[in-house]
């Protein structure tokens, strides 16, 4: 998420933490200062991210600002790739899908087919575990989080395929920021933590 928001824009820590917050994207991932400065070490370390200059504003201590390098810029497109078309890891799918964006359209409408192959498999063989266990026959109330399960399954399938649609049609506009998403990209001190 560090390396999209830079796509953005340079900025500089505290300002992708309350962008992130502002977002709401600490659902998604946890955002402690310590760590968060931690993963820019990292970043920059790795090539990805690079100190773009420095600034200060009154009594404020001195700001590092980072950019998006080209490799960093690689890597959200090769990240998101591989998690959105799987159902692996569902914490990291929900970040993928939050930057799905960073791809063209067509390719997300491809990965996302491929998660609704995988959902489909596994959501059919619940049912039929669930089924056959009920013709035994076994209580009901012992296969209510295999139920669930499924259910769950369900939503999720029936979102992606709603989401696919919406993109094969045009419908979700998907590329360069949204007028909305600039304007939220941009937050004013003191006001976005509210």
């Amino acid at each position: 998420m560090i390396l999209a928001l830079l796509g953005e824009r340079d900025m500089h820590p505290y300002e992708m933490m309350r962008l992130l917050r502002h977002r709401r994207e600490n659902r998604l991932v946890s955002i402690q200062t310590g760590t968060f400065y931690n993963q820019i070490a990292g970043l920059v370390r790795d090539g990805w991210i690079a100190e773009a200059g420095t600034d200060r504003e009154g009594n404020r201590p001195e700001r590092t600002t980072y950019t998006l390098l080209p490799a960093g810029a690689a890597e959200i497109a090769s990240w998101v790739r591989e998690r959105l078309g799987s159902t692996d890891r569902p914490d990291e799918y929900a970040v993928a899908l939050a930057e799905a964006h960073n791809l063209p359209r067509e390719e997300v409408v491809v990965l996302l087919g491929q998660r609704i192959d995988q959902l489909t498999t596994l959501r059919d063989e619940y049912q039929g575990g669930f089924t056959g266990a009920l013709a035994k026959p076994v209580d009901r109330q012992y296969l209510v989080e295999l139920q669930r399960a499924i259910a769950l399954l369900n939503a999720d399938i029936a979102f992606t395929e709603s989401l696919c649609a919406d993109l094969a049609s045009g419908a979700l506009h998907w590329g360069a920021p949204s007028e909305v998403h600039r304007a939220s990209s941009h937050f004013i001190p003191g006001k976005d933590d509210a």
